[in-house]
């Protein structure tokens, strides 16, 4: 089987060019090698856009075909809508039980957002409890990894610390110690003593190093299932795993700014839609500002301080670019010489995915149908996991 990848987005508006450079572009890469489930989050987005009832829908369905359009295979991933599936709600009710508050404050992106968001309420037990969500969200499907950003590792960080508290405090049977001993006869005694030296390393330094050693040891032994998970459990310092530890998956994404330069979102005003008209695609792109050197033609500048350049980086190839720098820098083009490249470029790209989602936005059906399938697909796994937990935490009379 290959490795699970789990990931999702918020449906709070179309698609713009910084969610497919940011993110769609990698998971259309992750679905060859992977077993890719993709959602959309549309609790996470209440929980700062939940006025915004009559909206839902259209952004819901209107982000699916966005994914489609960009390349993600309903036969190749798994993608389904996270409020179909109430057993996400059930885990993190579950895991809230015994979840430390300080862990959901200290969380980064909740102060910021309290910071960016000021025109929205977010006082609301849902907004600082969504970081707990996105834990669920993971564990219920036993993730190996979530391809994350630098800004979004942290919310992996607390999902492994939600993981590995719930093994803790309910992986361990009455007589654990008794067959920990009992699977540990099993091993040759050398291997015993390698593995025990490694376990308590990994105890007193967290080292990754000693954590990968004894796990060597326990997968080339010649163990049950049963055993070998057991092992791997006490060499954490947890009980048997119940919940899988989930890895963040750091892969390369290409950051795209948005059109002054800053962060590209739909908010700032500053995007450009996935699908977004042509004619509307060139006039955002020539009205961008550039450096502030060149008030005149003839006033040489400097690309690094022009928002254009940053999108030279990702649609033009190195010829253009050299011609970009020769020409600002001697004032040889003019801005808009500039912004023609990266104008052929965005439409070039853009023009795909307009055509394949022609196809669903023609058979509305077509898209449900779609869902429907990788929610009851989804749905099969989820179930399985809250049947291992409602039984490990004494819930399955």
């Amino acid at each position: 089987m290959r490795p699970r990848v789990l990931s999702g987005m918020r449906p709070t508006g179309a698609l713009h060019l910084g969610h497919y450079h940011g993110a769609l572009k990698n998971w259309v890469k992750l679905q060859q090698d992977y077993d890719c489930f993709y959602f959309v989050a549309d609790w996470h987005a209440l929980t700062t856009h939940y006025e915004e009832r009559d909206v839902m829908e259209r952004y819901v369905y209107d982000m699916v075909i966005d994914w489609i359009a960009a390349g993600l295979d309903p036969e190749k991933s798994t993608i389904f809508i996270q409020s179909r599936l109430p057993e996400h709600a059930e885990l993190f009710t579950l895991l809230a039980m015994g979840t430390p508050l300080g862990w959901l404050e200290r969380v980064p992106t909740y102060k910021d957002q309290i910071e960016k968001l000021k025109d929205r309420d977010l006082a609301t037990y849902g907004f600082l409890g969504y970081p707990l969500l996105q834990a669920a969200d993971i564990l219920i499907y036993k993730a190996s990894y979530v391809p994350v950003g630098e800004d979004q590792a942290s919310h992996v960080e607390l999902t492994r610390e939600v993981a590995r508290r719930f093994n803790h405090l309910y992986g361990r049977s009455a007589d654990f110690e008794a067959r920990v001993a009992a699977a540990l006869a099993l091993l040759s005694k050398d291997d015993a003593r390698y593995f025990e030296k490694q376990r308590k390393a990994f105890g007193e330094t967290g080292s990754p190093e000693a954590q990968a050693k004894g796990e060597a040891v326990v997968r080339r032994a010649a163990l049950s299932e049963q055993d070998a998970e057991l092992l791997l459990g006490h060499l954490k310092g947890s009980g048997r795993s119940i919940l899988t530890e989930p890895q963040a998956l750091h892969t390369e994404v290409t950051k795209l700014p948005g059109l002054d330069g800053s962060k590209m979102s739909k908010s700032y005003g500053n995007a450009i839609g996935m699908r977004e008209d042509p004619a509307q695609v060139r006039q955002k792109i020539e009205r961008m500002p550039t450096d502030p050197a060149r008030v005149r033609r003839t006033d040489p500048g400097n690309p690094e301080k022009c928002p254009v350049w940053q999108f030279h980086k990702v649609y033009s190839d190195e010829s253009t670019r050299d011609w970009v720098v020769r020409g600002c820098t001697s004032a040889g083009i003019g801005c808009l010489d500039c912004k023609q490249p990266v104008i052929d470029g965005v439409l070039k790209e853009q023009q795909p995915w307009r055509d394949r989602a022609e196809a669903y936005l023609a058979n509305p059906k077509q898209v449900h149908w779609i869902v429907e399938m990788g929610t009851e697909r989804a749905r099969t796994v989820a179930r399985q996991t809250m049947k291992d937990v409602r039984e490990a935490m004494g819930l399955n009379y």
